[in-house]
């Protein structure tokens, strides 16, 4: 048996679900990933099977064990990341779900939303929660599940339904459904949690109609929730991190000092900015939300979602067939040295920050004769750096701090196209770490600084090593006309879904 131990990291995705192993110096050892179904009802709906995700979660832990060559023993502490927002309900004496969990992208509270925000709710629930009314946040799904699914309300009103996003999801499962808790960093983003006293919220849950008895127990990022149940892998390894993914990619990239802000190139677009121990109120439609709570202290950050960034990439794959696999969109994109005039704005399930725009659709604009497979990559690599960089702008703008560079990770920074065109846009020095996979060191060291494996933030600090530096290559004026022409695409892509609904009705009147 191995002398050294070690720390696996679970990354639970919106595509995927990952198991990493890391060793003291966060070298990865092994690791396995699966991809499991998207379920998509209808327009603006999207699904995931709660079990598949937890059964492809299981898979990986146990076949990274197996790479490695590990037994049990070899594991330090297990941390847990997650897709944030989605929401998950089930029975509290089956432990099986009552319906599919709904994901953060989908749309279908949107007029709930609208609702709430006309009957003048926006001013409390920005002020507890540091979050926009949108149907982007769990609250909404929530509430959605109970009043849709039959029996459903009545079963959580007697206290015989439990709601979880996913990290408290698999920590049940893990746990052998003994232990139902999340951590701060993933319950603030469920709009029922007061984000200044770090509690579930009774004004909260009656605006939303959620039964507290439904909730988990709110913990730390970085503490021992409970240990793996003996019939799965690692077995008796403590639980000791949690975090939503964007949180745990930010301690990840070990953005400590406020002021420091990292860019995940995910499914979605996430860029955090630390503000410390202050939550920094948005003037700018951004977000306010914890970064992590560990070691008796709460650390805030300002946040712009974007809700798709690489899954534009898999749309050219996997829907309009234009190329064979991720890679070849940047390498398509590179043969060209610009889109020709497209604008592609894949607001495919609305716009998040700063624009919060359910009803936006996606748009091409700017196709000619001439346009290509490589005009279209090239957009599309192009629209996720737009943006990034409105995010950027709202940032520096609430913050009043000027970013002196950006830290990146996540699947799609590996394209030099996209980090360089963002380098362009920016003027500001675009920062590629060795380790772009800093989602799962940011669960994975929680987990280890909750148990003495990693001592300090120092540790952690010293751990991070640059792959890459992006500086801008092209004009300030050159970058600034084609802002001008993604901010045209963009108003033609807004409010698209809710301008054809009249239209649509009148047409059924005839």
């Amino acid at each position: 048996m191995s002398t050294e131990r070690y720390i696996l990291a679970l990354d639970q995705g919106t595509t995927s679900s990952r198991a990493i192993v890391y060793d003291r110096s966060t070298r990865i050892v092994a690791s396995a990933q699966k991809e499991f179904r998207q379920i998509y009802p209808r327009p603006g709906w999207v699904e995931h099977d709660p079990l598949e995700i937890w059964a492809s979660q299981s898979a990986t832990a146990a076949e990274a064990l197996a790479r490695a060559n590990l037994a049990t023993d070899d594991i330090a502490a297990l941390g847990i990341t997650n897709q944030r927002e989605t929401a998950v309900v089930w029975d509290r004496e089956s432990g099986k779900p009552v319906y599919n969990a709904i994901v953060w992208q989908d749309r279908r509270t949107a007029d709930f939303c609208a609702q709430l925000k006309r009957d003048g709710a926006e001013p409390i629930i920005r002020e507890k929660t540091g979050l926009v009314i949108d149907p982007y946040f769990s609250g909404t799904k929530v509430r959605w599940i109970l009043d849709n699914v039959e029996g459903a309300r009545a079963k959580a009103e007697a206290g015989k339904l439990m709601f979880g996003t996913v990290d408290a999801w698999l920590l049940y499962q893990l746990s052998g459904r003994t232990v139902h808790a999340t951590d701060l960093s993933n319950a603030c983003r469920t709009q029922l949690l007061n984000i200044h006293t770090g509690r579930w919220d009774d004004e909260l849950l009656d605006l939303l109609g959620v039964p507290r008895s439904m909730l988990p127990e709110v913990r730390s990022c970085s503490e021992v929730y409970g240990r793996v149940a003996a019939n799965l892998h690692p077995a008796g390894a403590p639980i000791a991190g949690m975090a939503g993914d964007q949180q745990a990619a930010l301690f990840g990239q070990a953005c400590f000092t406020p002021g420091m802000a990292k860019n995940t190139y995910g499914t979605g677009c996430f860029l955090l900015m630390t503000t410390g121990e202050e939550a920094v109120p948005s003037e700018n439609n951004l977000l306010t939300t914890v970064a992590w709570q560990a070691g008796g202290r709460t650390e805030y950050a300002l946040e712009g979602s974007v809700f798709i960034a690489g899954a534009v990439v898999q749309w050219l794959r996997d829907e309009m067939k234009l190329v064979g696999s991720a890679e070849e969109v940047s390498e398509l994109a590179a043969t060209v040295p610009d889109s020709g005039g497209l604008f592609l704005v894949p607001a495919f399930a609305g716009l998040g920050a700063p624009h919060w725009d359910p009803y936006a659709r996606g748009a091409a604009v700017g196709i000619t004769r001439g346009t290509g497979r490589a005009h279209f990559c090239r957009a599309a690599l192009e629209a996720i750096a737009f943006q990034s960089a409105d995010l950027i702008a709202a940032m520096e703008a609430d913050s009043g701090l000027k970013l002196t560079e950006l830290r990146v990770d996540g699947g799609a920074s590996r394209s030099d196209p996209l980090l360089q065109f963002q380098a362009d846009l920016l003027g500001t020095p675009v920062v590629r770490p060795q380790n772009i996979e800093t989602t799962a060191l940011g669960a994975a060291y929680h987990a280890g600084l909750a148990t003495g494996y990693w001592s300090s933030r120092d540790d952690i600090a010293n751990n991070w090593a640059v792959d890459r530096t992006f500086t801008s290559a092209r004009p300030p004026e050159e970058m600034a006309r084609l802002r001008q022409g993604w901010d045209r695409a963009l108003e033609r892509a807004k409010g698209w879904e809710e301008e054809a609904r009249p239209r649509l009705c009148s047409a059924a009147g005839h």
